[in-house]
C-alpha cells in the first residue's frame, strides 16, 4: 500500500508535467500613465522637483511642510510641530511627526541643516541631506 502511494506521488506530478497546454498568445497593451488626482493617506512621499508641488503630497505631509514654511525660518522640532498639529506631546505622537519630517527631508522637501530642526528648503531647490551621498569632492 505504501509503495503504491509512493508511485502515483511520483507518476501523477509526471504526467500533469507531460501534459503540454498550449500557451495563450500574449496582447500588446500599450502602458497607461497613471494620474494622481491627490494624494491620500498611506501615499508615498515622493521626491521634490521645480515642477512638483506641496498638493502631491498626504495631507498631513502637506500640514508638516506649511508649519515648517510659516515658521520664519527659526526650525522647528518635532515637538514644535506636534503642539502645532493638536497632537499631545507623548513620545509616541512625537516620532510619528520626528519620522514623517525626517521622511520629507530625505525626499528634498524642509531642511534639516541642525540635527532634529526641520526648516524651509532654499528656493534654489532641494539639497541631499546631511550625511547623504557626496558629489565626490
Amino acid at each position: 500500500m505504501l509503495l503504491e502511494r509512493r508511485v502515483v506521488a511520483v507518476e501523477e506530478p509526471a504526467e500533469a508535467l507531460d501534459a503540454r497546454v498550449p500557451v495563450e498568445q500574449s496582447v500588446d497593451v500599450e502602458p497607461v500613465p497613471i494620474v494622481v488626482k491627490q494624494a491620500r493617506s498611506g501615499s508615498v512621499v515622493p521626491h521634490r522637483r521645480a515642477e512638483t508641488a506641496v498638493a502631491v503630497l498626504a495631507p498631513d505631509y502637506r500640514r508638516i511642510v506649511a508649519l515648517v514654511d510659516e515658521g520664519g525660518g527659526v526650525g522647528l522640532q518635532a515637538r514644535d510641530l506636534a503642539r502645532e498639529l493638536g497632537l499631545e506631546p507623548v513620545p509616541a505622537k512625537l516620532e510619528g511627526v520626528r519620522s514623517k519630517a525626517k521622511r520629507l527631508v530625505t525626499r528634498g522637501w524642509p531642511a534639516e541643516e541642525v540635527p532634529g530642526v526641520f526648516t524651509p528648503r532654499p528656493a534654489d531647490g532641494p539639497r541631499p541631506p546631511r550625511g547623504g551621498p557626496s558629489d565626490g569632492s
